[in-house]
């Protein structure tokens, strides 16, 4: 299936969605979707190469989860949401265990967050992996899935959250520095579900997301959230697809970015399709990126289409810039000095965020990790994200 939407420059074809690789020619670079992305430094994860290589897994389950598996091939994978480009097809045909399914029973009541641990240890070694998250009908959980070490990891996280139940989940890309990392993360809410969704990331030379969400009936809501911290010649690059199909659902996303560090770039496509068939939808999405140095690159591209007028709102927001100057002026005036006054003003930009994520440990340590960053530690900061997590 392809979707064709209108966006400044004409109508451009957008969003095609398919399980097989033949759907998606190899990338050249000219594509709306690729424009962005450095393809030379994806290092072999648009080919179709078959590996046996492996992330390790640490897990913490509380009761009323379950781990399983399915074989490749299985009819259940046919049922999942489907990938939007190159990189997930081959992620889905070569991951070759399946997929790896967490499972959270109906009207369970977690007791403390479901917690994966995904670790590579081999730069040069291409891992493809496939992850279920099935949260069952009225039930509510908390997952949290972090990666670290090294590798080239292309993977597919599906996310399935049952009629009336409540996700809060959280992705943390705190990977060591010449790790390359794409991911598809695919989300089909149900009947008055709720997800609640925070994608950090830190570490990495190339980290490429591709985040989609789709609704199978009225009263779904998606709170969609994201921060990161590019330093010099990382490439952070974030995009979203909200697709509205079903009434009165609403969803609302807020990412923010910081760039410091001579060829730092991070790329945010934020995309959201209200149909016709979806009346009653209310919907906003906003992007602000703080530009710490010179020598960086944001690029922020906002799309709406709107295919009927019986709403209940719809917006977009974009930003790029500098240090507010006012609030630099009122701290040091203060006696604070003028580095630990731009922390405070960087730690204040992404403290909201932060705090929603419910998570208090893992709160803390982003905000270590943020603080490590903008002292110039990057290392030190994957080292705070990712603590305990081999």
């Amino acid at each position: 299936m392809t979707e064709t939407y209108t966006i400044e420059g004409g109508p451009v074809e957008l969003h095609r969605s398919s399980f097989d690789v033949a759907d998606f020619p190899t990338p050249t670079g000219r594509e709306e979707e690729w424009r962005f992305t450095p393809l030379d430094r994806l290092r072999g994860l648009l080919e179709d190469q078959p590996s046996d290589g492996h992330l390790t897994w640490t897990t913490d389950l509380p009761e009323g989860v379950e781990l399983t598996t399915v074989g490749a091939g299985g009819p259940f994978l046919r049922t999942l949401p489907k990938v939007f480009d190159r990189v997930g097809a081959l992620a889905l045909q070569n991951a070759k265990d399946g997929a790896v399914v967490v499972r959270v029973k109906q009207n369970a009541e977690l007791d403390r967050p479901v917690v994966i641990k995904l670790h590579g240890d081999d730069s040069d070694k291409i891992v493809w992996g496939h992850v279920v998250l099935d949260v069952g009908a009225n039930s509510r959980a908390q997952i949290v899935i972090e990666h670290s070490g090294s590798a080239r990891y292309s993977g597919v996280l599906s996310v399935l959250v049952g009629d009336g139940a409540r996700l809060t989940l959280v992705g943390v890309q705190g990977w060591d520095r010449d790790a390359v990392h794409a991911q598809h993360v695919n989300v089909r809410l149900g009947k008055d579900a709720t997800i609640a969704s925070t994608q950090v990331t830190l570490g990495g030379d190339l980290v490429r997301f591709v985040e989609n969400v789709e609704y199978t009936g009225p009263g779904g809501d998606a709170e969609m959230a994201g921060l990161y911290i590019a330093d010099a010649g990382q490439h952070h690059e974030h995009r979203l697809f909200v697709d509205h199909s079903a009434p009165k659902c609403r969803s609302n996303v807020v990412y923010k970015g910081a760039l410091q560090g001579e060829g730092a770039h991070t790329v945010w496509i934020g995309d959201v399709l209200i149909r016709a068939s979806a009346e009653g939808t209310d919907t906003y999405e906003m992007n602000r990126n703080l530009v710490l140095t010179d020598g960086t690159r944001a690029d922020s591209v906002p799309n709406l289409e709107i295919e009927t007028g019986e709403i209940v709102g719809a917006g977009h927001a974009s930003t790029t810039g500098r240090f507010d100057d006012e609030q630099l002026f009122y701290l040091q005036a203060r006696g604070i000095p003028e580095e630990e006054a731009r922390r405070l003003v960087v730690r204040g930009f992404f403290a909201e965020l932060i705090h929603k994520i419910g998570v208090p440990d893992l709160q803390e340590r982003l905000l270590t990790a943020i603080e490590a960053e903008l002292g110039g530690e990057p290392e030190a900061a994957i080292s705070a994200v990712t603590e305990d997590s081999k």
